[in-house]
């Protein structure tokens, strides 16, 4: 097993015990984050219907101009408050972060916090 697939399987087992602790709700959804390595993506989802409420990635039209790269902590600063704007104007204001098995640090982190200078809670 190579490096690169030994991580991938880490971060499935550490996405799993996180899944099974936090669930998304229709007053409190889930932010899950998605970390690619050209991209990051960021989508609400509501958990019991099992639906995406809104959705942000570094490839998005509003975004794409404005970024000179997507993989980076600036961009992901930038999905994290785009999110929170687009989840404020469907009446969502308090989020469970799901960090999908991903370390809380670098593109993660930068994330949550443009989701709470934008004015999510969690």
């Amino acid at each position: 097993m190579t490096i690169r697939a030994t991580r991938r399987v880490t971060r499935e087992k550490r996405r799993g015990r996180v899944r099974n602790k936090i669930s998304g709700t229709a007053t409190c959804p889930r932010l899950n984050v998605f970390r690619s390595l050209n991209n990051i993506y960021a989508q609400v989802i509501d958990d019991e219907t099992g639906t995406t409420l809104c959705s942000v990635s570094s490839i998005s039209p509003e975004l794409r101009e404005k970024l000179a790269s997507g993989s980076n902590t600036e961009a992901a600063k930038a999905v994290g408050e785009l999110l929170a704007e687009k989840a404020k104007e469907k009446g969502i204001t308090s989020v469970v972060f799901d960090r999908a098995g991903y370390l809380y640090h670098g593109r993660v982190k930068a994330v949550a916090e443009g989701a709470r200078a934008g004015g999510l809670k969690f």
